[in-house]
């Protein structure tokens, strides 16, 4: 009886112990089997993501190296060896992406005359930026000196431009500022050359008078290309007004001229207003522009009577509605520090 009251007694002292247990188990179980769910979703997640970005990465490394390739491929092969030829300064630039030249483009002939001044060189460089977006486009340079300068040589050299120099003096009155437009004889230069250079079955092409210090939309070399006989369209900044231009009848025909000095002009345009088709040229060689009996603001009108009449006249910049030139100058630059005797090195160009 002893034996079995003891084992009573050690049920009793012991089975709340055992409920406690239990009880424990049964309340952080649930919680460990979800702490291990959880833990494991987030794992799964991360690892999902890790392989997703090593994949982009793979893929992205994969697009670039391709893309490098390629390039390397289209580069011509460039040796890294010490090459004493390309580690010296080049002395001569030349500007090496002139527009491709076309066998079916009609070329546009420009004529420019210039004349040895300080800002001559900014004033070509500029121009010469210009026209390196025009193709077919050829250019003859004409300077007012007894000899060609080396300042325009070398310029037209390093342009890659296509293009002729020649040269040819003014009358010392001229060139000591009497009324006489400067240019005239220069720009009858360049219609001899043409007129040497070729025959009316040899070339077709346009004639522009672009002086070195306007400023020259692109868009008016397209519009000039294709010029019949006598195109014609604004310019800003001359003859004291915003812009002078053709004036169009209600067909679209020029009838006359909006400007303010001397309306009554047979051809009251300046002389970025218009381009010739380079047959008129060749076909009439008594056209030039006068330089005797000519008043000042009629040197345009002394050409283009002999080549054409008012009705013939093509306007162009949508109908004469758009400017496409402007009649700028540099300004003339102050150096007044450079003394008599010249502060500057006067062997560097400028």
């Amino acid at each position: 009886m002893s034996q079995a009251k003891e084992l009573v007694l050690l049920n009793v002292y012991t089975m709340p112990r055992r409920w406690k247990v239990l009880t424990t188990l049964l309340i952080a179980l649930p919680w460990a089997i979800l702490l291990t769910i959880w833990h494991q979703h987030l794992a799964t997640h991360y690892l999902t993501f890790l392989k997703k970005e090593t994949d982009e990465n793979a893929t992205n490394k994969s697009v670039i190296l391709s893309i490098t390739q390629t390039k390397e491929e289209s580069l011509p092969c460039i040796s890294l060896q010490a090459n004493p030829a390309v580690q010296q300064y080049k002395e001569k630039y030349v500007y090496t992406r002139p527009p491709p030249w076309s066998e079916t483009l009609p070329t546009i002939f420009v004529i420019t005359p210039t004349y040895t001044r300080s800002v001559q060189k900014a004033e070509l460089t500029r121009l010469a930026n210009t026209f390196l977006h025009i193709q077919n486009l050829h250019w003859i340079i004409v300077e007012d000196s007894p000899r060609k300068t080396n300042l325009v040589a070398k310029l037209l050299d390093s342009s890659g431009l296509s293009f002729t120099h020649l040269n040819i003096q003014s009358p010392k009155t001229i060139r000591q500022g009497s009324k006489a437009p400067r240019g005239t004889l220069q720009r009858n230069q360049g219609l001899q050359w043409l007129r040497q250079q070729y025959n009316s079955n040899s070339v077709e092409g346009v004639v522009y008078f672009a002086d070195d210090d306007n400023t020259y939309s692109l868009e008016v070399f397209d519009e000039l290309r294709y010029t019949k006989k006598v195109s014609v369209w604004p310019v800003a900044f001359v003859g004291g007004l915003r812009y002078e231009a053709p004036k169009l009848s209600t067909t679209g025909r020029v009838v006359g001229w909006k400007t303010v000095f001397d309306p009554k002009r047979p051809f009251a345009v300046d002389m970025a207003g218009f381009a010739v088709n380079i047959q008129l040229i060749l076909q009439k060689p008594n056209a030039i522009f006068r330089l005797e009996g000519v008043k000042g603001g009629y040197q345009e009108t002394s050409l283009l009577k002999d080549l054409v009449i008012m009705e013939e006249l093509e306007p162009k910049a949508a109908n004469c509605t758009k400017v496409l030139v402007w009649h700028t100058r540099t300004e003339k630059p102050m150096l007044i520090n450079e003394g008599k005797q010249g502060f500057t090195d006067p062997s560097v160009e400028v």
